[in-house]
């Protein structure tokens, strides 16, 4: 209930939930993308699988999907259903999937893993499907909602369709409780494009917007179901990302922003712009859990960034 229409601390919540009230090693929330299935929340033995492809057609979650029922796999290494590949590699040997119907539609599963054979019983198919109806309850008031225009308004960058600052804050802060509840750590960004000031005085407000909108959805390419992306104001934009398992692995989600923000120049009109960003992190709870400070330190570190780059762009 606290959490609100924020989804992904929902399904992150709820795997945490699910992996301490089943006793099991852990758990996982995969939704459906195409022939794929996306571990979008993980605890446990699954939680480094996060952002893990699965093909729907040869898994048990995609077969799920398909009989909108739950199943039971009692050892993974002999059963057929399931991707024994997979499956070592999480490290589970049994497990149970449970279908989260949305509108009348499977869009998803959540997965109890447990790394011994014959773990699951049917009373734990029924807790399974208690906790997956607050994921999919959570699913569709946020769909009900997002449906409003005010309330998409007052929640959403009207350009871009990011959150914006006072959504992002909320889903900050969530983070913040989350991390002080559970122990997991996540991380802060604020990144600023590089250059729009530039680009609208040479070219126009116009061709301004069209790059503005593009930079966004690179950022957005790169954030997963559980993370918030937001446009902040300007060029400045700032992202939580949930689930970050050390300051290593907040580096490498940084070096992924980079690499997806600057791939290939942006066409419109016929002219080609260089696209890049200047990012500053923040780790939760090492470096603090004050929603607003851990922006400020961000936002600093983002500054330093920026001024090596223009410093850099006066010397080339």
């Amino acid at each position: 209930m606290k959490l609100g229409l924020d989804v992904g601390q929902v399904m992150s919540l709820v795997v945490e939930k699910t992996a301490k009230l089943l006793g099991v090693d852990g758990a996982a929330v995969e939704l459906v993308d195409g022939d794929e299935m996306v571990y979008e929340a993980a605890a446990g033995i699954a939680t480094p699988q996060i952002g893990l492809r699965l093909k729907r057609n040869a898994s048990i979650s995609g077969l799920c999907i398909e009989k909108q029922s739950p199943l039971i796999c009692h050892d993974s290494e002999t059963d057929p259903r399931v991707s024994r590949e997979a499956c070592r590699q999480v490290g589970l040997r049994s497990l149970l999937v449970m279908p989260l119907i949305h509108c009348g539609e499977a869009v998803g599963v959540l997965k109890a893993m447990s790394a011994k054979r014959n773990s699951f019983s049917e009373e734990d198919v029924v807790l399974l499907g208690l906790l997956a109806e607050l994921i999919a309850a959570s699913m569709y008031f946020a769909a009900l909602y997002d449906e409003n225009e005010l309330f998409h308004k007052a929640t959403h960058d009207s350009m871009t369709g990011l959150a914006n600052r006072g959504l992002f804050i909320d889903h900050l802060r969530n983070a913040i409780a989350r991390s002080r509840r559970d122990g997991h750590a996540s991380g802060v960004l604020m990144i600023d494009m590089n250059s729009l000031k530039k680009i609208n005085d040479q070219y126009g407000h116009r061709s301004g917007d069209a790059v503005l909108i593009e930079f966004a959805k690179r950022i957005q390419s790169c954030a997963r179901t559980s993370d918030t992306v937001a446009r902040l104001g300007g060029d400045e934009f700032g992202v939580v990302l949930t689930s970050v398992e050390s300051e290593e692995k907040l580096d490498m989600a940084i070096g992924r922003f980079y690499h997806e923000i600057r791939k290939e120049p942006f066409e419109f009109n016929g002219r080609q712009y260089d696209l890049s960003a200047s990012i500053g992190a923040a780790y939760i709870p090492k470096e603090g859990n004050d929603a607003l400070e851990l922006l400020e330190l961000a936002d600093q570190r983002m500054y330093s960034v920026k001024q090596k780059h223009y410093a850099n762009s006066l010397n080339r």
